[in-house]
């Protein structure tokens, strides 16, 4: 078995609402960063998990994201796998 560090980054799907990146985009224009055309406001997930090779930790990760870590019908999500980490 090999150590994996899997960071899952999780953002809100194109073409959806976003009201959190809406009111930290409205709040940069208030502080004058008026360039700031569109704000999305994901997430950021580590795991540390054991795998006995890449395709098995990454599939681990896939599965804990249908599970549990997003939302398919409003998130999206990519897996960025690190052996050793």
């Amino acid at each position: 078995m090999s150590s994996y560090t899997a960071e899952v980054r999780i953002t809100p799907r194109a073409g959806l609402l976003d009201p959190e990146g809406k009111a930290v985009q409205n709040a940069l224009r208030s502080l004058e960063f008026d360039d700031v055309e569109d704000v999305r406001v994901g997430r950021l997930v580590r795991l540390r998990l054991s795998a006995s090779s890449d395709a098995a930790a990454r599939d681990s990760a896939d599965a804990m994201c249908r599970k549990l870590l997003a939302n398919p019908v409003t998130e999206d999500y990519e897996i960025v796998l690190v052996k050793g980490g």
